[in-house]
């Protein structure tokens, strides 16, 4: 019996792992730590939020002692570490925040666990996961061979300078206090619980209303997408299979230009609004309701400063090691998701309109 902290598990990742970890090992214990920031929102959790298997707790990872008294008290083994700021615009216009949880709130959760398992030997066996980005590992040229563990990492922007920041933390409380850690650095996720400022779930939800769909630059910007699902039987097959000291890329193996992506997202809404009728009526503004493409409402807008050009990643060690690999195509992925934000319209509304916060405040002082 595995017992887990999960570190942002209200979060779109830590969200769906929570749902995949309770699915495949339902006799574990876990516990989920969460400051439910903008894009922490119980909602998230709303299926599993009765399970006595699970505990929420509101809190900062920053919170040293916190973390600590939730180690010892739970007895906790696994830490998973997803808490972190991750979106590169809101970095670039506020940086400090990036700094604060993502190197400070790393470094306080590494002090908890050397404390507890190192120094008291709370537990016989432990492991502190971190999950990180490819962006630690800056950008490709279109001829560049795939990202690998070995690449040097060259960050770009406030954000993943701080996720370089916190994976050196991690490698060096490993090397220097023997802490049983593993990292891994993944490409862009997408699915369920996607908080709408990200490329995919704001296409989806603009298209929807008729507004209009925001691509930096040229739109030739290339990303490596992975469906939600296969990052976290990722993560899953680091903990059961992996070593500690180790890194390994968790990949999609689906690059694509943003500019083909968002394409992509408005044929599967064209398709949606002729196969669901009720479609028509609902989203009125949409150009799809009116039996026009939904792509007329692409626009190119000035590109973001630092944009890193290409994101690749090579799984092959995760494949030999793990034996990981990407299941979800990008193309069902993309009709998954906008079949997901179509059913679930409850949810990002809730999120948009700030009502999920509002109770959260209310609740949760």
């Amino acid at each position: 019996m595995t017992r887990l902290l999960i570190t942002g598990g209200a979060g779109f990742i830590g969200a769906n792992f929570v749902h995949h970890w309770l699915g495949t090992h339902p006799a574990d214990r876990v516990v989920v730590l969460d400051a439910l920031t903008y894009a922490g929102n119980l909602a998230n959790l709303e299926s599993v939020k009765d399970r006595p298997e699970l505990r929420f707790v509101r809190g900062d990872i920053r919170d040293t002692p916190l973390v600590e008294q939730l180690l010892r008290e739970e007895r906790l083994d696994t830490i998973v570490h997803f808490a972190a700021e991750s979106h590169v615009d809101r970095s670039i216009h506020g940086p400090d925040a990036f700094i604060e949880t993502n190197v400070q709130g790393t470094h306080s959760m590494l002090k908890a666990a050397r404390t507890v398992w190192l120094t008291e030997r709370a537990v016989r066996e432990h492991r502190f996961h971190h999950v990180s980005t490819d962006e630690v590992y800056g950008s490709l040229g279109p001829e560049d061979p795939a990202f690998t563990e070995a690449t040097r990492y060259a960050p770009n922007s406030p954000y993943s300078a701080s996720k370089a920041a916190s994976d050196h933390l991690v490698r060096a409380y490993h090397h220097t206090y023997g802490l049983a850690t593993t990292i891994s650095n993944c490409s862009n996720n997408y699915g369920p619980f996607h908080f709408p400022e990200k490329l995919i779930p704001l296409m989806i939800v603009n298209l929807l209303h008729g507004r209009a769909l925001p691509i930096y630059g040229d739109g030739r910007n290339v990303r490596d997408w992975l469906h939600v699902s296969d990052h976290c039987r990722g993560i899953e097959r680091v903990l059961e299979r992996g070593k500690p000291g180790e890194v390994y890329n968790i990949g999609g193996g689906a690059e694509s230009e943003n500019l083909a992506l968002v394409e992509t997202l408005c044929a599967v809404a064209d398709r949606a609004f002729q196969q669901r009728p009720e479609l028509i009526e609902a989203f009125a503004s949409s150009p799809a309701a009116r039996g026009e493409k939904s792509a007329t409402l692409i626009q190119f807008v000035k590109d973001r400063p630092g944009h890193d050009r290409r994101y690749a990643i090579d799984c092959s060690k995760a494949e030999r090691e793990l034996g990981y690999k990407a299941e979800v195509t990008l193309e069902r992925g993309l009709q998954d998701t906008f079949a997901w934000y179509l059913d679930q319209q409850w949810w990002w509304r809730g999120v948009m309109d700030g009502s999920y916060q509002r109770w959260i405040e209310t609740h949760y002082r």
